[in-house]
């Protein structure tokens, strides 16, 4: 796994699923992070072969309920990140996945309170003997390249140190989200406390926040000096911002989700949540297309709404390539 002059597609919970990530790859991603998964679901899951999809899912013991779902095609890319607090936990359920992935990335800048409360994401980033622990055993058991994601500390000199002490650890690049904690995504991310991690390392630095065009992944690699550059609400409003030919119409863009959706047989909750930021960004969930992917039940609602021209039958199972 090269981590250097890549564009990269960031984690993000109910968006990061395998339709996606196939998605952003097809317009230019390089590498594509999952959505994070908690260490405590994925240790009570196990390792099936969707013979039919021609998928590797990681399924809840004893259900049908997929948690992660992977293909070969995506092997070479495709991150999985985890939550985690505990460092045995951790390697515990990065062995049932590692087979399957490029690498392992540890969520260090989730500031929900979910994560806090159960010392999970930004809150790690006050305890790094912890971090210490939880990266250095994975590195010493896994043979995929372990990484972790992190916001901006309190002050500049805060986040390097964190950031050398991470780098210690022997991960193979650190990604840095120009936020702090308690900002939010309206204020503006901090390009300048990116670059002072980037002069600081010798690893691959990835810089997240505000990238929206793909003119901006130059602009933050040059405003930044970092290897290579992350995007999370861009990719989700139009996931063509990966083309170096420019954006296609999101409304063809929202099509190819759909069709991709059906295909890999994603759950449709996290399809609909997928659409309705994408209409949300561009319309208003008000308007008759919110309101009829909030409405729709089944893909056959969605196919009528999104894929009006295709065929009144659904594409079958196992023929997703694509």
């Amino acid at each position: 796994m090269d981590y250097r002059n890549k564009l990269v597609l960031a984690p993000m919970v109910r968006v990061g699923t395998l339709p996606f990530r196939l998605l952003a790859a097809q317009y230019g991603a390089d590498i594509t992070y999952g959505e994070e998964i908690i260490d405590h679901k994925i240790i009570k899951c196990e390792r099936r072969v969707n013979d039919v999809l021609g998928t590797t899912d990681i399924v809840e013991k004893g259900t049908d309920n997929v948690v992660f779902r992977t293909c070969p095609e995506e092997r070479n890319r495709v991150v999985f990140q985890m939550g985690t607090s505990d460092a045995m936990r951790a390697l515990k359920a990065a062995e049932i996945v590692c087979k399957d992935v490029a690498a392992v990335d540890i969520n260090m800048g989730c500031p929900k309170s979910f994560s806090i409360s159960g010392c999970m994401g930004a809150a790690l980033l006050s305890k790094p003997e912890l971090i210490h622990d939880i990266l250095t055993t994975l590195r010493r058991n896994l043979d995929v390249p372990v990484t972790c994601k992190i916001r901006l500390l309190k002050s500049p000199q805060d986040t390097v140190e964190l950031a050398r002490q991470i780098e210690r650890t022997g991960v193979s690049a650190l990604a840095v989200h120009g936020r702090k904690v308690p900002d939010r995504p309206r204020d503006p991310a901090k390009w300048n406390e990116i670059a002072d991690v980037a002069a600081a390392l010798s690893i691959p630095v990835i810089a997240n926040g505000d990238v929206f065009e793909y003119e901006d992944f130059q602009r933050i690699r040059d405003a930044t000096g970092a290897s290579s550059v992350m995007v999370a609400r861009g990719a989700i409003w139009n996931a063509s911002i990966f083309s170096s030919e420019g954006k296609i119409p999101w409304e063809d863009v929202k099509t190819e989700y759909v069709r991709k959706s059906i295909l890999w047989d994603n759950d449709i909750k996290s399809t609909k949540h997928t659409l309705k930021e994408m209409i949300a960004h561009y319309s208003s969930l008000g308007l008759p297309e919110g309101l009829a992917v909030i409405k729709s039940d089944t893909y056959a609602d969605l196919a009528k709404l999104h894929m009006p021209s295709s065929s009144p039958q659904l594409p079958t199972f196992g023929c997703a390539k694509s």
